[in-house]
């Protein structure tokens, strides 16, 4: 069988992006009702040497729908500054990258395959084919952003658990 970039990328990519977005509402729900501020949550970080909260959830669209666009356009870079955001702005981005990816389709993406690209970290470039970076950067990047977020709120007591992560899966029916 043979599987499409498509397949393996936007699919992949929103099945994360909807876990998130459940999971920010399930957070902000159970800090509500906790009494909790939800924005105090958006600078909370894991460990002192890691990024917040908000930079996790930035990076969950920047390395989905950002990942795609810099496929198309031949060179992706770090997510830029963001501001002081909140609780309800990580939300929209989430949101944001979900609408970008359902408008992309098959034909669009699948023609990005072999197209060279490079990952540009100031004057560091890291030379890719789009497929590549897609598989090998932004695949894992995604993943570790998604799970350092669910990690931040899990420690602030918000009861998740792994089908929380794992989002609506793509089952036969």
């Amino acid at each position: 069988m043979a599987i499409s970039l498509y397949d393996c990328t936007v699919t992949s990519f929103l099945q994360v992006l909807g876990a998130v977005s459940a999971f920010l509402e399930k957070g902000r729900a159970h800090l509500v009702e906790a009494g909790r501020d939800p924005e105090a949550i958006v600078t909370t970080r894991l460990h002192d040497d890691m990024l917040p909260f908000a930079f996790q959830i930035a990076s969950v669209a920047h390395h989905s729908r950002g990942a795609l666009a810099g496929a198309k356009a031949g060179v992706f870079h770090p997510p830029g500054p963001f501001g002081e955001p909140t609780y309800a702005d990580l939300q929209k981005w989430v949101a944001d990258a979900q609408a970008e990816l359902k408008a992309l389709t098959p034909d669009e993406v699948n023609a990005l395959e072999g197209k060279d690209m490079v990952f540009q970290l100031g004057p560091r470039q890291l030379p890719f084919t789009a497929e590549n970076f897609l598989l090998s950067f932004s695949t894992p990047n995604l993943h570790f952003h998604a799970t350092t977020a669910y990690d931040i709120l899990r420690q602030a007591g918000v009861p998740l658990g792994k089908r929380d992560y794992m989002g609506a899966m793509r089952l036969k029916t």
